[in-house]
């Protein structure tokens, strides 16, 4: 594969290439369903390949191929080139601008190893083992009465990557990601409802080993889940108007990936990244002069954080991780950023390019966007209450372009009254306008209830790329929210 590398890069220069980089990708990928007592999907499959991306005469060319014949490298390569020579002659579009050239900041010189720190590696565990923890959770949930349907998933997922580049980078990784979960669904009363564990939609990963699966105690949690979705069946609708609410941690962390962590793509604030995922009301004049959130709101972007779906060694420009502050006590202060969009601003790249595969251009994504913890035990900040609304688990969600104005639904929530958790309610939603509610943030809980919650379908680009990424959050409280059916 070196020699590949050394072909590709070696090919660029001499087609009039300015910069080459090389991603070599070998994904392995098992997915596991049962599915109201019965395996329903058992996939394993492989995707191989390698991709080049080349800047000649101050345009981006990329291309691809599954085929690792010196002929097809030299047909990729070359391709590439003309596509960048092609991308030049377009009127200048995006950040940079191509009349001006493509600019890359200071070189990229990495070099070294990095693999996911692993106690079990998943890939060892027979299929016979995997699929009878899902079928022992499936009969936990098939004890109670009147759920309409059961699922457990199971999605294990090992990928080794090679990168190389014209300014002396060499570097390799294999990531390894492990993840599980179940949802019941019950009907009845003229209502659909459902409960995950121990996220929503039934599934949590991480980037950890088969270790991580088994502490999710699928089967442990199985009955309580159900039971929860048919009480929720008869339970109380959520009230509607302005309240004080605690918003959960799995359900914070789903917030701030869409109303935070898509806002400080540098790539859509600079309106580079417009047509499918929007752009950003977080543009380049706002930074480091923005209230964003209250002084209890502190976020920060970093790949550095296990079991975090956005951890790992060096991003897909070959750019170490690191960590970066993004709101610090309510002040808007870092992006999300790749080379040449942080040039941009006279910054540096904080390592945030990622591809979905060999296939794909790398864009700016998510890392590990995380609110860091507070000072408060949920018990006391429960109690400090007077009243209230407490919601977990995320049901549905709508967001702007610009990340602006928003409005979720959770799987459950609890009245808090005279300090207490009260009844149940179902059909829980809220809405506001991203500054707003951030700002009206007056407590966080502690690291005891900080979880990294994984995010594993989030879309961006054209043609499409879904990339994992990473939350860190614990239960916080928020004042005057408009919750309910607005009237």
């Amino acid at each position: 594969m070196d020699e590949l590398i050394a072909r590709a890069l070696d090919l660029a220069a001499v087609r009039g290439a300015s910069y080459a980089d090389v991603r070599l990708v070998n994904t392995d990928r098992e997915w596991y369903v049962v599915r109201n007592g019965v395996v329903d999907t058992l996939s394993v499959n492989q995707s191989t390949g390698f991709g080049v991306r080349v800047v000649a005469n101050g345009g981006w060319g990329f291309a691809a191929s599954h085929d690792f014949s010196p002929s097809e490298v030299d047909r990729v390569t070359a391709l590439a080139v003309n596509i960048a020579q092609a991308s030049a002659l377009q009127p200048p579009t995006g950040a940079g601008g191509k009349r001006d050239g493509v600019r890359l900041g200071p070189p990229v010189t990495s070099k070294g190893v990095y693999s996911t720190p692993l106690q079990v590696d998943p890939f060892t565990i027979s299929p016979e083992q995997k699929l009878a923890l899902l079928l022992e959770a499936d009969q936990e949930m098939a004890l109670v009465n009147g759920i309409t349907s059961r699922r457990s998933n199971l999605v294990l997922i090992r990928e080794q990557k090679t990168f190389a580049n014209s300014e002396g980078a060499h570097v390799e990784q294999a990531v390894h990601e492990s993840g599980a979960g179940i949802q019941t669904t019950a009907v009845g009363n003229g209502e659909v409802q459902r409960r995950s564990y121990p996220d929503s939609h039934g599934l949590q990963l991480g980037r950890a080993g088969w270790e991580y699966i088994l502490a999710m105690d699928l089967a442990g949690n199985a009955q309580r889940t159900a039971e929860e979705a048919v009480a929720l069946l008869t339970a109380d609708q959520c009230p509607s108007g302005e309240t004080t609410a605690i918003i959960g941690g799995c359900q914070l962390a789903l917030q701030v990936h869409e109303s935070c962590g898509h806002a400080v793509e540098l790539d859509r604030a600079l309106g580079s990244e417009a047509a499918f995922a929007g752009t950003s009301f977080l543009t380049p004049d706002k930074l480091n002069d923005y209230r964003y959130g209250s002084e209890h709101v502190n976020i920060t972007a970093d790949s550095l954080r296990l079991p975090g779906l956005g951890a790992y060694g060096w991003d897909d420009e070959g750019v170490p991780a690191q960590s970066t502050p993004i709101i610090k006590n309510g002040l808007f202060v870092g992006y999300l950023m790749s080379r040449e969009s942080a040039s941009v601003l006279g910054l540096e790249s904080n390592g945030c390019m990622r591809a979905s595969s060999w296939d794909r251009i790398p864009l700016v994504r998510m890392t590990n966007v995380s609110l860091e913890p507070g000072d408060w035990s949920l018990d006391d900040l429960v109690a400090d209450t007077d009243t209230g609304i407490y919601m977990e688990t995320n049901r549905s969600w709508s967001i702007d372009d610009r990340r602006y104005n928003f409005q979720f639904g959770t799987e459950v929530g609890y009245e808090i009254k005279a300090g207490k958790l009260g009844r149940l309610l179902k059909n829980c939603t809220y809405t506001g306008i991203t500054p707003q509610f951030w700002n009206s943030c007056d407590a966080v809980c502690n690291q005891d209830h900080w979880v990294m919650w994984g995010t594993p379908q989030c879309g961006k680009g054209q043609p499409g790329q879904v990339a994992h990424t990473g939350h860190g959050a614990a239960p916080a409280r928020f004042r005057n929210l408009q919750v309910g059916v607005m009237r």
